[in-house]
């Protein structure tokens, strides 16, 4: 009876280190995926921020503007402007 005391201790033993080494892991991935959700906040912050200057620097206005100021660019006289129209389809 001894040795089946001592057998069922250590395998009491082994299941508690089992048990302890599967929290301390769950406890581990749980912070690293709050870390990540909070990488990931920031980069969808970031991601907005970047559309909003996208959209800023390639407004019509602002490029038109850009042009004729450090380009020089003009608009071409109206008997240069062509207008091809598609033919409807049937």
């Amino acid at each position: 009876m001894s040795r089946l005391n001592a057998v069922l201790a250590l395998v009491l033993v082994v299941c508690a280190l089992a048990v302890i080494q599967s929290q301390h892991r769950s406890r581990t991935y749980f912070v690293e995926l709050e870390r990540l959700k909070k990488e990931a906040r920031v980069l969808e912050e970031q991601w907005g921020q970047l559309q909003l200057e996208q959209s800023t620097w390639a407004n019509p206005a602002r490029v038109d503007t850009i042009a004729r100021a450090r380009l020089g660019l003009v608009a071409p006289p109206q008997e240069r402007i062509h207008v091809e129209t598609l033919a409807s389809a049937p």
